[in-house]
């Protein structure tokens, strides 16, 4: 029998159906059900790699790892990755497809794409018991509905119940919720079956008003007002960043440079769990000041991105600062740290040569191939003749040379992977090295030394705090949530796996 499904949708982005999804996700695993992630299209900057070295959403593979299962690219088989405010890179079942432009893509490439979504929905409904699938935006954006392939189109593909998010958290929750609902054709208003006020803070009792005109309005049950909860689980795009720099705190300052085309940026995740460690997100060069750790982020886009950091006074002084401040790059920031970076095909610039900031022995050369998309386990030699292991995910264009004695993580068939100079200048295309505590937690004894401060023990397991949210977020969905309805709803008795 294929998979049964539910479907979560939103009155718009960052409503928290990312999070809703990992929470029922990790609900149905407890329960003894195999369950799987689904979105159709999803865009973002934020991907991952699967063992099969595809290509998906961050937001995927953090459901998958909530539900217990390997991320793959049937989970997400459309991505877009945005290039500019009208273009975006189309990956298409794990792998580049092409740029297009907004219209283009529409008029070009949904159909294809939709046929891809539609073998990959019926992969997931062959291999599992439940899929629990998210929308994308809003279902209510008259102008894309046409080539809508996230939202609607799905839940009659997967003939699934629709579940409207709304957050009340930025105010308007109530309005968005009736404004969604009145601009649904009359089929796509009966596919939902229950609403979801997301982000509540507060007496419910004072909500209760609100709660009776929504039922009475819409003749749909309230099936949970959920509490605003902090989940250390990654963002799925550049809506979840800080809108200025975070100050003060004692410990170590690290500042993650605020590229205009940040890509990855849930590389940071595990620095900001940390109780010793507060991060900032730099914009201009003052906020430098009382930085202990820099590092430059991944980006979309290098060559652009290293010319802004020019025109903001970010370079200069990145360069003032690194005799005595720890330096990171990971992909695009590690290839912004060598000393040069060749375009002769013009992938990314008009210029077939650039200089780099020159703080790292690295040559970059961007050449028409495939872009690298790989798993790693690697090791990482200690200097003290201890290997610690090391995993991560490479995504980029792009490969860089290092000259001299600099290599940084030694990989399994004994090449190199990654540049450090000095224990102060460390690169590397290893998205997610952060997240292995041993090496994290060196450069911030490093950064500790620097600023005089003493050893403190090692913060916590980023893999045992990960855990502890999705266990955290399933019990809060237990808690506030009727579950037993939406079992009724996908034709299960509850608990009955």
């Amino acid at each position: 029998m294929p998979a049964r499904t539910v479907m979560i949708q939103g009155t718009s982005s960052s409503v928290g159906k990312s999070l809703i999804v990992a929470g029922l996700c990790r609900v149905f695993r407890e329960d003894g059900y195999r369950v799987a992630p689904f979105k159709s299209q999803n865009m973002a900057l934020n991907s991952a790699v699967t063992p099969d070295g595809c290509e998906i959403s961050r937001s995927q593979t953090m459901q998958a790892e909530a539900a217990r299962v390997t991320p793959t690219v049937a989970m997400n088989p459309v991505l877009l990755k945005p290039k500019g405010d009208r273009r975006a890179q189309v990956i298409l079942r794990g792998k580049p497809f092409g740029d297009f432009e907004a219209r283009q893509y529409r008029e070009e490439v949904t159909g294809q794409a939709l046929e891809t979504v539609r073998e990959c929905l019926e992969e997931l409904r062959r291999d599992y018991q439940i899929v629990v699938i998210e929308g994308a935006g809003s279902p209510a954006e008259i102008n894309l509905r046409a080539h809508d392939i996230a939202n609607m189109t799905i839940a009659a593909m997967a003939d699934a119940p629709v579940i409207l998010v709304g957050d009340i958290d930025r105010g308007g929750c109530l309005a968005a919720l009736v404004g969604t609902m009145e601009l649904l054709a009359p089929e796509e208003r009966r596919r939902v079956k229950g609403i979801i006020i997301n982000k509540f803070r507060g007496d419910r009792g004072l909500l209760q008003p609100g709660l009776d005109f929504l039922e009475e309005r819409l003749g749909l049950p309230i099936l949970g007002v959920l509490p605003y909860v902090r989940l250390e689980l990654p963002e799925e795009d550049s809506l979840g960043l800080p809108d200025g720099p975070a100050r003060g705190g004692a410990g170590i300052v690290a500042g993650v440079i605020r590229l205009p085309r940040i890509a990855n940026f849930t590389d940071f995740d595990a620095l900001r769990c940390d109780p010793g460690v507060t991060v900032r997100y730099i914009e201009r060069p003052d906020e430098l000041d009382g930085v202990d750790l820099i590092i430059l982020p991944g980006t979309k886009n290098t060559t652009a991105d290293l010319a802004w950091l020019r025109q903001s006074g970010l370079a200069e002084r990145i360069a003032a600062l690194a005799e005595r401040t720890l330096i990171l790059g990971i992909c695009g920031g590690y290839q912004m740290l060598g000393r040069e970076i060749h375009d002769p095909a013009g992938l990314e610039s008009e210029l077939p040569q650039l200089p780099g900031l020159g703080l790292l022995p690295v040559i970059t050369r961007f050449e028409a191939r495939d872009k690298t998309l790989r798993q790693v386990d690697a090791v990482w030699p200690d200097g003290a003749g201890t290997d610690h292991p090391i995993q991560g995910y490479e995504i980029h264009q792009g490969i860089s040379e290092i000259t001299g004695n600099a290599n940084l993580f030694r990989l399994a068939d004994g090449g190199w992977e990654g540049c450090q100079l000095e224990q102060r200048l460390f690169g590397t295309y290893l998205h997610g090295c952060l997240d292995n505590d041993f090496f994290r937690n060196h450069l911030l004894r490093l950064a500790r030394r620097r600023k005089g401060l003493p050893d403190q023990p090692a913060g916590p397991s980023f893999r045992e705090v990960r855990e502890g949210s999705y266990r955290r977020l399933a019990a809060v969905l237990r808690q506030h949530l009727d579950l037993a309805t939406i079992y009724e709803w996908m034709g299960f008795e509850r608990g009955s796996a």
